[in-house]
């Protein structure tokens, strides 16, 4: 009787939920291989369960390293000393890492040294910006990956130019957008997350933005963190917006005492929303403004602006193809992308290629003829 094979699929932080709901699915239903599904722990609690694991009909983990928060390397080191008797344990024919959290390069260092096949879904993608600890982590797992998995053509030739043989990279597509489209019909409407909420029936469907911020670059300098508010006040002046505060940011407004942003009435400010309800809420926007990497995608496949602060992006789909405008943290460039949204609608752009929610079916077929 030949032994089932086991892919170990790696879950550890809010970025990775989106991408590994498809892939589960897509090994459900193949049914070849038997995916087992590792939470690292790096980012879980109850509401948090519901908001994503519940929301995106993700299955119980099957093993919750319950790691918890901590410094970059004592997250790391730990995750890795909690996941190598896992996979001593289930001798597993590959390991499965997505995106480019803590816990994507602490499992694939473990793989790698005990001579287990590593796959990287979402590979090759590259800001050029070291100073991101996600950058660090991207390049890292990619050179110890033994197949990669990209999202967008431009990200294959990020990998030749790092040395990575071509033969073992396959472009197919962005998981994200399966989730995405898998999802749309079940969008929380906008009206729902706002109801009752202070300054919630300021906003109209399609006459509102929607602001998500997190990044330190952003958050954690309070000049930077002054100017991107005081440009945002200047924005809610022609279009309510709609803020999701994630508690970083929420924390470091009080500590530097700017909390007074909030008490402009155009400002609709929000507990962190759950992913229907977040994709409710950009679907409808007239535009948004982030430094998030997934929500560039998710409102180039939408179709909606995107206004990105951030000086530079790992995904040039979304600018070169997409709807998405770079302008960093310069009042001047904010004001004059969100001021052509005004006047002409912004960038249409169109989705890119393989963006059809079908890129975990490829991924499973392909590690299913391999495996």
């Amino acid at each position: 009787m030949i032994k089932e094979k086991v892919v170990l699929c790696i879950v550890g932080a809010r970025p990775n939920f989106m991408k590994i709901a498809p892939i589960m699915r897509a090994f459900a239903v193949q049914g070849q291989a038997k995916a087992v599904l590792v939470h690292t722990g790096q980012h879980y609690d109850k509401t948090m369960k519901h908001q994503f694991f519940d929301q995106l009909g993700i299955p119980e983990p099957d093993i919750d390293l319950e790691v918890g928060s901590g410094s970059h390397a004592v997250q790391t080191a730990e995750v890795m000393k909690r996941f190598e008797p896992v996979v001593d344990k289930y001798n597993p024919a590959a390991v499965l890492v997505v995106g480019d959290v803590n816990s994507t390069i602490a499992c694939a260092m473990v793989a790698s040294k005990k001579h287990v096949p590593v796959i990287h879904v979402e590979a090759g993608l590259r800001s050029y910006d070291r100073t991101m600890p996600e950058e660090v982590n991207r390049v890292l797992t990619d050179q110890i990956s033994d197949w990669l998995y990209t999202t967008e053509k431009p990200a294959e030739d990020n990998l030749a130019r790092e040395g990575i043989d071509r033969s073992r990279v396959v472009f197919a597509g962005n998981v994200m957008i399966d989730t995405l489209m898998f999802n749309l019909e079940k969008a929380v409407p906008i009206a729902d997350t706002l109801s009752g909420q202070a300054n919630g029936d300021r906003v109209k469907t399609g006459d509102y933005a929607v602001v998500t911020m997190h990044r330190p670059s952003n958050v954690d300098d309070k000049e930077v963190l002054s100017r991107l508010l005081e440009t945002l006040t200047k924005v809610s002046k022609d279009l309510p917006i709609v803020f999701p505060v994630h508690p970083r940011t929420e924390k470091q407004i009080s500590l530097f005492g700017v909390d007074e942003f909030f008490n402009n009435p155009n400002i609709v400010k929000l507990p962190p929303l759950g992913y229907l309800e977040l994709l409710g809420a950009i679907s409808k926007a007239k535009v948004v403004l982030t430094d998030s990497g997934g929500i560039q995608e998710e409102t180039t496949a939408l179709g909606v602006p995107c206004i990105t602060l951030r000086e530079n992006t790992e995904r040039p789909a979304t600018v070169v193809d997409g709807t998405n405008t770079v302008v960093g943290t310069d009042p001047a460039k904010i004001i004059g992308a969100f001021e052509d949204v005004m006047k002409s609608g912004g960038k249409a752009g169109r989705v890119p290629a393989l963006w059809d929610g079908k890129a975990a079916e490829r991924i499973v077929v392909h590690i299913n003829s391999w495996i």
